[in-house]
C-alpha cells in the first residue's frame, strides 16, 4: 500500500506542478487559445491563483513526507487537490465539456486515494 501511495502521489505531483507552472507562466489568453477555454471565464489573477494552489498541492504531496517534517500535510494537500478538482468539475460541467470532466474525476479519485491512504490506511509514522 505504501508503494502504491508513493507512486500515485508522485504522479499527481508531476501532473499538478506542470499544470500549475503552466498557469503561472502563460498569459490567460494563451491558455485559452491552447485548449484551456475555461480560462476565459476567470480573471487572470484567479487563473494564477489556481496555478499557485496546484503547485503548492504538488509540493505538499511530496516534501513533508521526504523531509519527515509535518507529514500530516501530505493527506491535507491531497484534500486540497480534491477541492480543486471539484471546482474544475463544476466549471467543465457548466461549460458542457464532458471529456474534461472525466479527466478531473480521475485526478479527484487519485487525490482522494492518497488522502484516505495517508490518513488511515498507511499513515506516516511519528
Amino acid at each position: 500500500m505504501n508503494l502504491a501511495l508513493w507512486i500515485v502521489a508522485g504522479l499527481l505531483a508531476l501532473l499538478f506542478v506542470a499544470a500549475g507552472v503552466m498557469k503561472l507562466t502563460q498569459p490567460k489568453d494563451k491558455l485559452a487559445s491552447s485548449g484551456l477555454g475555461w480560462a476565459e471565464d476567470f480573471s487572470a489573477g484567479t487563473v494564477k491563483a489556481i496555478g499557485a494552489l496546484e503547485v503548492l498541492g504538488a509540493i505538499g504531496l511530496i516534501l513533508p513526507a521526504v523531509t519527515r517534517i509535518l507529514p500530516i500535510l501530505v493527506p491535507i494537500a491531497a484534500l486540497g487537490l480534491v477541492a480543486i478538482m471539484v471546482g474544475a468539475i463544476i466549471t467543465h460541467a457548466r461549460r458542457k465539456e464532458p471529456p474534461m470532466i472525466g479527466f478531473n474525476v480521475v485526478l479527484l479519485l487519485l487525490a482522494a486515494f492518497v488522502a484516505v491512504g495517508r490518513f488511515w490506511l498507511a499513515p506516516f509514522a511519528g
